[in-house]
């Protein structure tokens, strides 16, 4: 027998996604291409993703408020469906025009999950500070900052909703999720992206918010929870996914870079990364892009990006896609992003 035989299961994944092909990777050239592309596909996706839970009246709590840097600070308790609640951090400008635009601020794969997005610091926590710093994650203080009502929740198993930490040594609570709630069709990612639609849904109700102009943003997982959201809410107008430009076969098949909350059955049956990022189209997507990023590798990141700008080319919006190559690694850069929300959420013209 002249074939080699194999017993790696490693290797053998590797083989079988080396010769995967989606059955939505976009091949289109024109905007009938690309409308056509994107209703299938985006269809497919909702299903394949599983049934939402039933949302529940929001009942939203105020459980602290403090001004401070110029921006009222809350803490504010929403419950999401019938069996979840969750803790918000909502800053609110003090300056500026009574109604502002907002952005939900998504977390990544942290061990502080919404508390180092809005830069809350301790003296008794240094890793926490040290967290910050190293990713300077704390981009939902840097746009309250800047005029933006802000908003960022714990995902599920994260922060607050961790269960004082990891209930399960050595395993990511992440995969555990996953499986558990597979038995009973209950996908990780689909409770993630409902609780990211119901945050929008509590800023829409906000007097000083102005529905019509929503953003969303975040890094790592939080580009993975900004990609989805986007592309499921068109709510939001504008989105900047920050060090999540990939591809399925490179980072989740070959290095194992991604957990349960990240995905479900036969995704990459369907499409791959720059497809996902392309369905935010028309709307304004910008792309940051770390050359020494270690997660996310940047040659696959350009590879990603090169085929996202094509399919915004197709949909007639090569204007709205943008990206931030900057001279650093796994982090928000905080070059582009202020400036391209400045321009997509403070005007009184949007993408529809």
């Amino acid at each position: 027998m002249n074939k080699s035989r194999n017993f790696s299961m490693i290797e053998y994944l590797k083989l079988r996604a080396g010769t995967q092909k989606p059955k939505y990777r976009f091949k289109g050239k024109t905007r009938a291409d690309f409308d056509i592309w994107k209703d299938k596909l985006l269809g497919e996706l909702k299903e394949a993703l599983g049934p939402m839970p039933e949302p529940a009246d929001l009942n939203p709590q105020v459980v602290w408020e403090i001004e401070q840097d110029g921006i009222i600070k809350r803490r504010v308790i929403i419950d999401l469906e019938e069996h979840m609640s969750a803790a918000a951090l909502v800053f609110i400008p003090k300056s500026g025009s009574k109604v502002k635009p907002a952005i939900l601020c998504n977390h990544g794969h942290g061990d502080y999950g919404k508390d180092s997005i809005m830069g809350i610091r301790s003296a008794n926590e240094p890793a926490r500070n040290a967290e910050i710093e190293t990713y300077n994650c704390d981009y939902g203080l840097q746009m309250a900052k800047r005029g933006y009502v802000t908003m960022a929740i714990d995902w599920r198993g994260f922060g607050e909703r961790s269960d004082g930490g990891n209930p399960y040594p050595d395993r990511d609570k992440c995969n555990v999720h996953f499986i558990r709630g597979s038995i009973m069709n209950i996908n990780l990612l689909a409770l993630d992206i409902f609780d990211g639609m119901r945050c929008i849904d509590y800023l829409c109700g906000l007097d000083c918010v102005d529905s019509e102009r929503i953003g969303a943003m975040g890094l790592s997982f939080g580009g993975t929870m900004t990609t989805w959201i986007t592309l499921m809410d068109q709510r939001v107008k504008a989105a900047d996914i920050i060090c999540y430009s990939c591809r399925f076969e490179s980072f989740a098949v070959d290095r194992g870079q991604f957990c349960g909350s990240q995905m479900f059955a036969g995704i990459f049956d369907l499409c791959d990364i720059p497809d996902l990022h392309g369905l935010i189209a028309p709307r304004p997507l910008l792309a940051e892009i770390g050359v020494h990023d270690k997660v996310f590798y940047a040659e696959e990141a350009f590879s990603c990006s090169t085929e996202v700008a094509k399919i915004y080319q197709a949909a007639g919006a090569s204007g709205n896609y943008e990206v931030d190559v900057f001279d650093g690694d796994h982090k928000f850069a905080g070059n582009e992003a202020f400036e391209f929300f400045n321009k997509h959420l403070k005007k009184k013209e949007y993408v529809k």
